[in-house]
């Protein structure tokens, strides 16, 4: 069987599917790295709302994914970018996401990190913001979760300087019950967030994030780095106080920066690894037995995809992965939070299809073309 998928200059060309997926199956737990999927939400897809109406979930859709992750080992990184924050999905429908996921990680026993943030305010003083934070602080650790200490938009607004986020990261620090993750999220995730830690030089907003863990190092559990940078985020955690950890949220050199070198390596906490979930714990159980030559072997080639689908702007990589999780059949829809199924262009769900597919991600890769040609002949495409 082949699929025509579109090439350049507005012309088709032919691509012939795998027929076998690639044969990855529940295992034993990871043991030399902590590994989180940021995970996305499933619209409703019957919910007559707009791209500006708070947001429809499929709450048993949402949550079996997430019961998918953890019987592959993975942690889940819950209401964070991947799940729309700030794209779709406001404050009150994260609230009630880390309700029912934390509720479902306790029935089946998987690990759960949630974003905190101030997404319930779009700017204010810095009282305000701290307690914006406080607030949902409180919900996370009340739910039984691990705290993550996203960006806040608000913050980047307000701050006036390196001296203001010192001083609220200092007070959230202050009041965590358990030690919590801080999340530097970079502007190509999210444009607001230009000059975050007070500076728009990356160094300098380095030694302040540094300084916000030095003051507190009891408090951080690890710091989960966007940057789309290997050498910085490296230089990053040879920095860090000892027992701190760094979970890699590089999209583009996560295998590299999860391998390591001589001098340590970063844990993960990666939106691309909610598509390559089954693959990635596949390929950290075998690093779990030192080969990591075979590590890199598994995990190296999936890189292309990952780059793809969080090419500029990078913030719309949300929607490859949804379609990515339709194709595979996660879902029986491709409708997102928001509209934001329409975000990239058809060229680019075929390229998508077509390194996920190469790699075999898709359980079922007769289902995947069949969904596939779908949506080739929604846009006019006949095969």
């Amino acid at each position: 069987m082949t699929i025509q998928l579109p090439a350049a200059g507005g012309t088709l060309r032919t691509y012939e599917p795998r027929t076998e997926p690639l044969a990855v199956t529940p295992g034993t737990p990871l043991t030399s790295r902590t590994v989180f999927s940021a995970a996305h939400v499933v619209a409703d897809p019957f919910a007559d709302v707009s791209p500006d109406s708070p947001a429809a979930v499929d709450w048993d859709a949402t949550l079996a994914f997430r019961r998918h992750l953890w019987s592959h080992g993975l942690g889940v990184a819950e209401a964070m970018d991947t799940a729309q924050r700030g794209m779709g999905l406001d404050w009150a429908g994260a609230a009630e996401l880390i309700r029912r996921s934390a509720a479902e990680a306790k029935a089946v026993g998987g690990r759960i990190a949630c974003g905190v943030g101030t997404d319930q305010i779009t700017g204010g003083t810095l009282a305000e913001i701290r307690a914006a934070y406080e607030e949902q602080l409180a919900l996370v650790e009340e739910s039984g979760a691990q705290a993550i200490l996203m960006a806040s938009r608000a913050l980047a607004a307000t701050a006036s300087g390196p001296e203001d986020y010192l001083d609220v990261y200092g007070h959230l620090l202050r009041q965590a019950g358990e030690p919590v993750v801080l999340h530097w999220l970079g502007p190509m995730f999210d444009p607001a967030l230009e000059g975050y830690w007070g500076s728009p030089d990356l160094d300098a907003a380095t030694d302040v994030f540094l300084d916000v863990i030095a003051a507190h190092p009891d408090k951080v559990d690890g710091i989960k780095v966007s940057l789309l940078d290997a050498q910085r985020e490296i230089d990053l955690r040879r920095r860090l106080p000892q027992g701190v950890r760094c979970y890699t949220g590089d999209d583009f050199n996560y295998p590299e920066l999860i391998a390591g070198d001589a001098q340590g390596f970063s844990h993960a906490l990666l939106g691309i690894f909610d598509p390559l979930g089954p693959l990635a714990a596949q390929a950290v159980r075998i690093l779990d037995t030192g080969d990591t030559a075979g590590f890199r072997a598994l995990l190296d080639p999936t890189v292309a995809l990952s780059r793809h689908l969080f090419q500029t702007p990078t913030r719309f990589y949300k929607t490859g992965v949804v379609f990515l999780a339709w194709l595979a059949g996660h879902q029986a829809h491709f409708t997102m939070v928001g509209g934001l199924q329409s975000a990239r262009s058809l060229p680019h769900f075929a390229r998508a299809y077509e390194l996920a597919d190469g790699l075999g991600l898709f359980p079922d890769p007769k289902l995947a073309e069949e969904r596939m040609k779908t949506l080739l002949a929604l846009y006019g495409v006949s095969q």
